[in-house]
């Protein structure tokens, strides 16, 4: 079977809307600004690896984004004290 193959360009695309999603759900959990989150997003760890499409972190949805990178900044123990277990809790 063939590997189905995508442009970069869409693939950026497809990225940047799953970053949206995260930080909007990250933004409504946590209070804070959405400029704000993003920009924390995006200098994270997972915001990183989401953008290296060698990863294919793109393949999961903006909920397990939110969970990985709100685990990655309780683990650094910054300003967020939420978890992910936390988090389900509001769903």
């Amino acid at each position: 079977m063939a590997e189905l193959s995508i442009s970069k360009e869409r693939l950026n695309y497809t990225i940047d809307l799953l970053v949206t999603m995260a930080v909007e759900e990250i933004s409504a959990f946590t209070g804070k600004d959405s400029k704000e989150v993003l920009v924390d997003f995006l200098l994270s760890k997972t915001g990183k690896a989401l953008y290296d499409d060698t990863t294919k972190l793109w393949w999961t949805g903006p909920s397990y984004l939110a969970e990985m990178y709100l685990e990655e900044v309780t683990a650094k123990q910054e300003v967020l004290p939420y978890t992910c277990e936390s988090m389900k809790k509001i769903r």
